[in-house]
Formats: C-alpha cells, structure tokens, sequence
C-alpha cells in the first residue's frame, strides 16, 4: 500500500506543482493581468487535482491511511465546494483577483505537504521540511479560510441575481431553498471548521516536532 500511497502523493505533488510554477510564470510574464484569468489557464488542472483529493477520504475510512478523518474531511470538503458550487458555477466570480489568492495557498500548501509525504513514505525524514509542513499550514491554513469566506462573499450577489440552486416547488408542496442563504449559513459551519482544525494542526505539529519525535527521526 505504501507503493500506491507514494504514487498518489506523486501525482498530487505534480498536479500541484505544475499550477504554482504556471502562476508563478503567468505572473512573472504578464504581472497583474495574468491574475483575473487564473481561473480559465490552471481552473481544469486544479478541478482534477481537488477530484482526486476525495480518495484521502477513502484512503482514512480503509485504514491505509493514518490521518485522523474528520479534520481532512472537512479540509477537502471545504475546497470542493468553494471551487465547485462557488467559483465554478459563477463565470463572473471566476475573473476575481480571490481565485488567484486561494490558489496560491491552496497549491503553496499542497506542493509542500505533498513531498513531505512522498519522503515520508519511504522513511525519509528531512527536519527542515518536517517543520515546514508542519508549521507553514498554521500560518496559511486561516489565510485560506478567510480567502473562502472573501470568494462566498463576492458570490452572493451573483447567486442572488441569477438565483443558481435556489428552488421553488409549486403547491401543494410550498417549499423553497434560497441557495445565498444557505451560503450564509455555511460561511459559520466554515469558521467553525476552522477552530476545530486549527486545534488539530498545533496537536499535529506538537507529535512531530516534539523533542523525543525529531530525535527518533534523526536516527
């Protein structure tokens, strides 16, 4: 299993790196303007990317995987319905400035998680890159989520106006779902999501930074 697991890792290590270097690029060639058309230049790749992610999922609930389940549930839920439901479903949201914002960190995250993870499937524990991947998600993690809430925010109108998943039944039934509203309400499932995994990255980052933990990494 560690073979597939490193495998996977691979092919998220890659996705994920073909992004950053492409933005970075893009913005290092054309500067402001490469920033509202993120969204249509690496939009396909970071969809595959997120697709793929639902297997860590799976990987938790059959034990090939250590991580705890409802932190990454929530952090892989969290992304899939920002792209997906949010910013995929709203052309006039995607030329936004945000979307570059949350796919910066979303991908400077992942490169970073993703090679430590690789190495770590073969034994190999680098102490720099163990504190990285343990200490720069507690820095951009909150970013993120504030990036989330900023690209639910500029939606509202959107969803408002053109009334994208909001439902109307007809008599008898009289029910109605106002999709801006549930978006409200789950920007608040979203910050409590956040405190919950934040909780969960210092306790992570405590296990494996801890003073007994590098030493035993060392040797």
């Amino acid at each position: 299993m560690n073979t597939y697991l490193f495998v996977y890792d691979l092919m998220q290590f890659c996705g994920h790196s073909w992004i950053f270097t492409n933005m970075i690029i893009r913005f290092m060639s054309f500067g402001k303007d490469s920033l509202a058309d993120t969204f249509y230049s690496i939009g396909l790749v970071m969809r595959l990317c997120q697709l793929l992610s639902v297997l860590e999922i799976l990987h938790i609930l059959i034990g090939i995987d250590k991580s705890r389940f409802f932190p990454r549930f929530l952090q892989i839920t969290e992304r899939i319905i920002v792209l997906f439901v949010v910013i995929n479903s709203q052309e006039e949201v995607q030329g936004k400035y945000i979307v570059c914002v949350l796919f910066f960190l979303w991908n400077l995250l992942d490169v970073v998680r993703y090679t430590y993870n690789m190495l770590a499937r073969t034994g190999i524990y680098y102490l720099p890159l163990t504190w990285l991947n343990f200490s720069l998600c507690i820095l951009l993690y909150p970013l993120s989520v504030l990036a989330k809430a900023f690209a639910i925010y500029i939606s509202l109108p959107y969803f408002e106006t053109f009334g994208t998943y909001s439902i109307k039944l007809p008599l008898p039934f009289a029910f109605s779902i106002y999709f801006p509203y549930v978006l409200k309400t789950y920007l608040l499932v979203l910050f409590i999501g956040m405190c919950f995994n934040m909780q969960n990255l210092f306790s992570e980052r405590k296990a494996h930074l801890g003073t007994g933990n590098i030493k035993k990494k060392r040797s």
